[in-house]
């Protein structure tokens, strides 16, 4: 996006909890584009952190600061957002079945980290304004929704929190909301969907349009829990990354809300679907076994971005065809790069080392 752009907040620093990952590693690169200059908090804990890092700091040099720090560390968090405007919270706990083995660091990672990031705004003379990503999973399975199986998915008949993750994030995004009305705080929540695009280094738990097209073109064995008819409304990042700056923009009458955000009704897949559009475009086939479902993994699920569409005028550009494209060329582009390698669970590009730029 270029300077010129309307939601571009002029001030000292954008500060991005998480920006190593992949929403934050996109955002940050457009903000550092426009000629902003952009600090990342991120703990380098989830693979992937250190080369979007690196990626960042080949393209725009010094206007990247980055902090290591973890989002449970008070101090820590306070420092971050001295000389900040803005500020965008993405540091998470995001799986939910790591939040069903250890709910007390789900717990302290999402509900105390967002905590820390809230006193240290409420802190300052004049606190930046913040957009948090929460998630769909504070609604948990949606009663009431009758659902009729097809061929290769649930669809509904007719046009309570599930997990600890979907708690911890509840509770998260409650005090964002709240820090609103009792301090006059300028925060936005974002309960989105599910997110993929470049720089998503996909995993069994997290970033599954990423892992499925990761197994199938590394030749390994694709997993799903359930029948595979599981229905997700899915967004490209780049989509992502106009909302989270209109948001922004248009903070001082958005504050004090929460906005569905994903691809809607016009960008819906199940994950059979999937595996069948990326066979489709780029002739690879998966090599499929089937496990039980998953607690706290919904048949069906769309969000209803209507909400955000009409206080900001924000709509989904990129079709799922696009976007796959998009993500597939991507990760083919990385994998010749450089060898992939496997970390923690088998996870890739978990050992590329560390990154030795404006650590702290």
């Amino acid at each position: 996006m270029s300077a010129a752009e309307p939601w571009k907040v002029e001030g000292d620093r954008t500060v991005i909890f998480g920006g190593a990952g992949f929403i934050g590693s996109n955002l940050a690169d457009h903000y550092l584009s426009a000629g902003r200059t952009v600090r990342v908090v991120d703990s380098l804990t989830r693979p992937g952190g250190v080369h979007n890092l690196r990626w960042l700091h080949a393209r725009h040099g010094a206007r990247l600061e980055v902090m290591t720090a973890d989002v449970r560390d008070a101090y820590a968090v306070k420092q971050s957002v001295v000389g900040a405007s803005e500020v965008f919270h993405f540091a998470t706990q995001g799986a939910v079945t790591t939040s069903l083995e250890t709910p007390v660091t789900d717990f302290e990672v999402n509900a105390g980290g967002t905590l820390n990031v809230l006193e240290a705004l409420r802190a300052m003379e004049r606190p930046a304004s913040l957009v948090f990503t929460s998630t769909d999973k504070v609604y948990g399975c949606v009663p009431g929704v009758e659902l009729v199986q097809k061929p290769s998915r649930y669809e509904p008949r007719d046009a309570g929190l599930q997990s600890p993750q979907g708690c911890s994030k509840g509770a998260a995004d409650q005090y964002v909301l709240d820090y609103a009305r009792a301090y006059g705080l300028r925060t936005v929540v974002f309960r989105m969907s599910c997110i993929y695009g470049p720089r998503q280094f996909g995993t069994e738990d997290q970033g599954w349009v990423a892992h499925f097209l990761l197994c199938m073109l590394e030749g390994r064995p694709l997993t799903l829990y359930g029948d595979g008819k599981q229905v997700r409304d899915i967004l490209d990042v780049g989509d992502l990354v106009r909302a989270l700056g209109l948001a922004q923009q248009h903070i001082g009458r958005l504050k004090g809300q929460a906005f569905n955000i994903g691809g809607g009704p016009s960008r819906t897949v199940s994950l059979l679907d999937l595996l069948g559009l990326i066979s489709q475009r780029t002739g690879l086939r998966p090599a499929l076994q089937f496990e039980d479902g998953r607690a706290g993994d919904p048949r069906y699920y769309v969000s209803d971005p209507r909400k955000f569409q009409a206080a900001t005028g924000w709509a989904p550009q990129v079709g799922i065809a696009e976007g796959v494209d998009r993500l597939h060329d991507w990760l083919r582009t990385l994998m010749l790069e450089r060898p992939v390698v496997s970390g923690q669970g088998g996870a890739p590009f978990a050992a590329w080392g560390q990154i030795g730029i404006g650590r702290d």
